[in-house]
Parts: C-alpha cells; structure tokens; sequence
C-alpha cells in the first residue's frame, strides 16, 4: 500500500479532529443540542471573516454562495463590472449573464494581478455600475488580486463582492475594515472540510441592499436564511455533520492563532516558488502570486497532464491542472489548509521525480534543497 498525498487546491486534506467531529452521532437540527454547535461555529466565523455581521452558512459549495450574492442584492439591468482574470471570474460572468445583469467584462491578462488603475478608470467611465464583482485569489492562475486598494474605490459607491474561495483563512480579508460588501468561501479549502458549505457576509448596506433588490432567489434568500439562522439553525436542512466538523476546524484555526496561520501559508507558497525557480521553471504568477497555490509552466515539449496523470496514478500524489489555455502546460501545487512544510516537500520531490521520468533533465534534490531553505525558518 503506498500513501495517497492530496496536493490540490479543493478538495484539501482534512485532520484527523475535524473527520472525528464530523462521525460524531447524527442529531436533529431543531434541537437544542444541535443551536449549540450551530452558534459556536457562527462566532468563529465572524472572527475569520473579520466582521460583526452574521457569516451565513449554505448547504451548497462556495458558487452556491456567489449565487446568493448576486441573487439578492441586484435588480434585471443592473449594471456591474466584473474583474475577469481566470476561470473564476469567468465564473462571476456567467452567474450575472444567467440573472439578466448587465456586466462589463474587464479581462486582465491570465497569471496577473488587475491594475487598481484600470478598476478605477472604468468606474469613472461607467458611474451607474451597481456592483463590482472580483476574486481576492483567483483560484485558477494562482494570483492574488489587491481586494484592499479595490475596496478604498468602492466606499460609498458600487457594492464590492469579493469571492474568497481559497482566500478566506489563508490571507487577511477582514469584511469590516476594508469595507468589503460581500465576502464568500467554501468549505473544502482552508477551513479543511469536505465540499458542501457555502458561506456570505454582507456589510450594513449590502443587507440594506437586498430589501430592493428584485432578483428571484428561493433556496438562496438571504434575510430567510438570516432570520432562521438567528435562531440557531436555519430556514432549511443544513449540512449537520459538516457543521459539526466546521466548529473543529474553526477551534484548530483559532488554536493555532490566525496570523500563523497566515504566514504559514505565506511561508509555503514562498518555498513553492524557491523550488520551482531553481528548477528552472516558468512561474505562471510571477508578480502576485496567491500564498494558497502556485502555478508552475513544465518545460516545453513535456505534457503537463500526461505528468499529472503519472503522479496521480502512479506514484499517488494528486496536483491540480491548467485550466482552458493553460490546459496540458501548467500545474498547480496546493499549500492551503492542513498542510505544512514537508507537504511542500512531497510535492517538489514527486515532481522532480516525474519531470525526470518524462526526459527532462532535473536535478534531483535542487529544487527540495530551495524549499527547505525557505521552510527552516519556521524552525527553532
């Protein structure tokens, strides 16, 4: 039997504390017991989302949750600019298409950062734009968008919805300070669970806005879903067992201390590029790279699917793939939620390993020797 090693972006490893909360004895939502476990987890998800208002939970993944957001905080017509840098900005393209929003669509070069500059241009250029709608990590390219400066624009203006799918617990996005309007994550990336939880907070007036707006939404209706949760539970089934091990999570996170937390992320993402650039290899974000994943390039002529396939099948060690154009040229190294320094490297280590099985002449050891001068510094 060899090891299976879970190296992607979501789903990411889940500790052994959060698995046994979650096989815990099954127990009925509308019960005391259960609005007990239900609270606790909704405090400690304000505390990491950084805001006083309700973090509301969604038996759905985290798209589940950029739904809702679009669904009851705009109107048919609205417009809205959309920050489309990946596949998740495709994302909120396609969600705002599908509810009859009038979105400008501001592409921004794959493996970059947006320009402030150019976000600021076209909210001059367009002053009805009701919403602007971004990732703070874009998932796909592995790059970190500057969700802070972007916030400073929006103030008193357009609503800013931030999509924190591998952001949330892996770098600071505190809704309350910056100003952010919207915030959402999901469940099976930092806060180390499986998929199947949504979650949104929305400031003062973004609550103040979904009074107006006229978008349909059912499953997805924010005040429903607020006042029951309130309550202790919600309007709906929520995912019970997932909730049980949310709290688990939440308290490992708080253990460890959140700005740890952070620079652990930080610290392996650096490590990640050290490898990779000793290797020789193309980052695919080299200016703003997003501390939950790197983007590698695999030298030309090597199929970087066929590598993946080979580390997966072969050798059990499961990265993420190039997605649309990037597809067969890059890989993606996850370092987000339960993962440390020698998960890093594994990685590096497999990877050199694989390169080398498919002709490319790497050096064993160089890139791993990179990394762990970058990890060291977490040692006493």
């Amino acid at each position: 039997m060899i090891k299976q090693y879970l190296l992607s972006p979501g789903p990411t490893p889940i500790p052994n504390e959060v698995e046994l909360a979650m096989s815990e004895t099954m127990i009925h939502h509308r019960t005391p017991q259960f609005n007990k476990v239900f609270e606790e987890a909704r405090g400690g998800l304000k505390k990491l989302f950084g805001t006083k208002n309700d973090v509301i939970m969604f038996a759905s993944s985290g798209t589940g949750a950029m739904e809702a957001a679009v669904a009851n905080l705009f109107s048919p017509g609205d417009k809205v600019l959309v920050i489309n840098g990946g596949k998740f900005g495709e994302r909120w393209l396609n969600i705002a298409n599908a509810y009859g929003l009038n979105p400008i669509d501001l592409k921004v070069e794959w493996g970059r950062a947006v320009k402030v500059a150019e976000v600021e241009k076209q909210l001059e250029a367009h002053p009805d734009i009701q919403g602007v709608l971004i990732q703070a990590s874009e998932t796909s390219t592995t790059v970190l968008h500057p969700v802070k400066e972007i916030a400073s624009l929006t103030k008193g203006g357009p609503l800013f919805l931030v999509d924190g799918v591998t952001a949330v617990g892996v770098v600071p996005v505190p809704v309350d300070e910056w100003g952010i309007d919207v915030l959402v994550t999901g469940s099976q990336k930092a806060l180390m669970l499986p998929p199947g939880l949504g979650f949104i907070a929305l400031s003062d007036r973004a609550w103040d806005r979904t009074k107006k707006a006229k978008l349909p939404r059912f499953y997805f209706d924010l005040n429903l879903e607020r006042k029951n949760q309130q309550k202790g539970s919600g309007a709906f089934t929520p995912a019970v067992s997932l909730i049980f091990g949310l709290r688990a999570s939440l308290n490992m996170l708080e253990r460890e201390g959140i700005e740890k937390v952070y620079a652990r992320h930080a610290r392996l993402c650096r490590a990640t590029r050290a490898a990779a650039t000793a290797l020789g290899l193309k980052l695919l974000a080299p200016d703003s790279p997003s501390p939950a994943a790197t983007g590698i390039f695999l030298p030309e002529g090597i199929d970087a699917d066929k590598v993946l396939e080979y580390l997966r099948d072969r050798m059990n060690v499961t990265l993420a793939e190039g997605q649309d154009q990037l597809k067969g040229k890059v890989i993606r190294i996850a370092h987000v939620g339960y993962m440390g320094a020698f998960d890093v490297i594994t990685a590096i280590a497999a990877l050199e390993m694989a390169l080398r099985k498919f002709g490319a002449e790497i050096p064993f050891g160089r890139g791993v020797a990179a990394a762990q001068e970058v990890l060291m510094e977490a040692l006493p």
